[in-house]
């Protein structure tokens, strides 16, 4: 290292020329953040030109160790100097040169010694180690990380997938973190690699209970794809910039994360037919009818995300103008000189495909199926009240319902395709969340187990999808039937229609059954089988007991008290022959 830069580094070390900036880490699940990164800057002009640069100085100096020490006590100092950032146990993500941490100063607890100043306990300093930094001696530093997270620190392994050995070091440290390198993050929603790469890092981390933090997020749509994916946490200009105070993300950004995760909650467990399009729009940028095909061609070509816009006009969608399209009238020999001036409506399509917000998402997808192979994979307008409200692209649209037919496989009980008890837990929480009136319902078929010896259990699952079809018949639009298993139901619905959609199913169910017995047994009111002893017994004709519960929104704390109360209000409808309905 020559003169000057020995001289520079001097000035900056000794001058305390450095301030700390913080840029937070923000959870994908409600836009709270998690802590903030502490970012060095340099604060007097040298001939070092940046942070990278004045590291490699230190470590050739051998003043790495000072660097490291004006850096961590100028970022605790002003952090903490903000007291309800220490009381509200917010983490500090402090970057650290793997070869610093060697040194006994360091391992002494040159970081200890502030924290115990500002009252901050460990857990809450996450020493962030690049994987860039190659370590020689992996077994020794192994062992350094032990020590502090012996002392209660935690561990973040940064730039996790810039090309160096972060899945080694992963598996030799054992990371309390792993912070997504932004050139996996970047683009993520175009590029099916990196798409890839993510998914299977999330996979890892719900596994390993390691939480993921992505860095460098700066377009929607990457945080839509993150969120998407299930990573935890993420970071960027997207969510906030660095700034000197410690800050909240973006107040949007927050409100978009918020929104997204009420999407996923939405599509939990639910059929395509009961999801509208709404649920994946995209509001996406206007043009008037006026604006020059010039300007808009412009525009396209210069977003290499876009797909096209729309063409509207008092709120209204005149017509709408894709990207492949306006190129293809725009080529050829005098394509561009032609058009250039012309009004954008001169070369609008006013033939495309317009749904409302609250069309399901299965009849969209097969509208968008029946359309011609040329406007095939055109993306579709969503409109509220004939009102422009934003755009789905068939990327998008296929995605969203792959997700949702993958999710209803894997929660819906295969019998019936009714959801299961993951997402029933999940519908009464939502009712005991929300305190407003709503009603459980639950149906259990008495006398099966007698039924199913005799029939056989192809007749008795034939019975269960009779209740399950009986209980869909008469649900009211948009309220939930789950299948528990066996022969148990749950039904969650309005109040004011509970009753006598109880009598309905009931009526219904009572009648049809008997048509899955044989003319004998419906005559003489019952059937013969074996009881537990092994003697023959008379077994009444297969009846429902029904047990109801309705609640103006506050009655029970939890999932647990109310399905208790329940469970007791069967048991007494099983007390009673034939069909029962009991109510709370």
């Amino acid at each position: 290292m020559d003169s000057k830069h020995r001289q520079d580094l001097d000035h900056i070390i000794d001058g305390g020329c450095i301030k700390t900036v913080f840029q937070p880490i923000v959870s994908l699940k409600d836009g709270s953040v998690l802590g903030h990164e502490a970012l060095s800057r340099m604060t007097c002009e040298t001939g070092i030109s940046d942070p990278e640069q004045l590291f490699q100085a230190a470590g050739e100096s051998e003043r790495l160790w000072d660097l490291e020490l004006l850096c961590r006590t100028t970022a605790l100092r002003t952090a903490y100097l903000d007291l309800e950032y220490a009381v509200l146990g917010k983490k500090l993500f402090l970057n650290v040169n793997p070869n610093v941490m060697h040194d006994e100063k360091f391992r002494q607890g040159f970081t200890h010694k502030y924290l115990e100043q500002y009252g901050i306990r460990p857990e809450n300093i996450i020493f962030e180690i690049t994987e860039r930094n190659a370590v020689s001696d992996m077994q020794g530093f192994v062992g350094t990380v032990e020590h502090y997270k012996g002392q209660n620190y935690h561990i973040a392994v940064d730039d996790a997938g810039a090309g160096y050995s972060g899945l080694n070091l992963i598996g030799s440290i054992r990371p309390h973190y792993i912070k997504l390198d932004m050139s996996l993050v970047r683009g993520i929603d175009r590029d099916n690699i990196r798409y890839a790469l993510v998914k299977s890092m999330a996979e890892l981390s719900r596994t390993a209970g390691i939480d993921l933090i992505a860095e460098g997020v700066e377009t929607r749509r990457e945080l839509e794809t993150l969120v998407d994916l299930g990573v935890q946490y993420a970071q960027g200009y997207f969510l906030c910039r660095p700034d000197e105070q410690i800050r909240e993300a973006e107040p949007a950004a927050k409100e978009l994360i918020l929104e997204l995760n009420r999407r996923k909650k939405h599509i939990l467990g639910t059929q395509a037919s009961n999801i509208y399009i709404s649920n994946i729009c995209t509001p996406t940028e206007t043009i008037p009818p006026e604006m020059k095909v010039e300007a808009v061609f412009d525009r396209l070509k210069d977003d290499l995300d876009a797909f096209g816009c729309c063409v509207v006009k008092d709120g209204k969608v005149l017509g709408v103008v894709t990207k492949s399209h306006l190129v293809l009238q725009l080529s050829g020999r005098y394509g561009f000189s032609l058009h250039q001036k012309k009004p954008i409506s001169f070369l609008m399509d006013t033939r495309f495909l317009s749904v409302d917000c609250c069309t399901p998402i299965n009849a969209v997808s097969n509208a968008a199926m029946s359309r011609t192979p040329d406007k095939l994979y055109d993306f579709i307008v969503v409109t509220r009240d004939e009102k422009y409200l934003g755009t789905v692209t068939i990327k998008d649209l296929l995605q969203k319902t792959t997700e949702i037919e993958v999710v209803n496989a894997k929660y819906q009980n295969p019998l019936t395709g009714l959801p299961g008890n993951v997402v029933i837990e999940h519908k009464i929480d939502q009712c005991l969340a929300c305190e407003k009136p709503y009603c459980v319902i639950y149906f259990d078929i008495d006398n099966f187990k007698a039924y199913n010896d005799v029939y056989g259990f192809e007749n008795g699952d034939s019975v269960i999808r009779l209740l399950a079809e009986v209980l869909q018949r008469h649900l009211p639009p948009d309220q939930f039937a789950g299948h528990v298993g066996g022969d148990d139901f749950v039904v969650v619905t309005q109040c004011e229609t509970a009753e006598e959609y109880c009598g309905q199913a009931v009526r219904d169910f009572h009648t049809e059954v008997l048509e899955l017995y044989n003319a004998q047994d419906v005559q003489n009111g019952y059937i013969s089988a074996e009881n537990r002893r092994g003697r023959k017994e008379k077994f009444p004709l297969i009846s429902l007991s029904v047990a109801g519960i309705r609640d103006q929104g506050s009655r029970f704390r939890d999932r647990l008290e109310l399905t208790e109360e329940l469970a007791r209000l069967k048991k007494k409808s099983k007390q009673q022959k034939g069909d029962s309905i009991f109510w709370l």
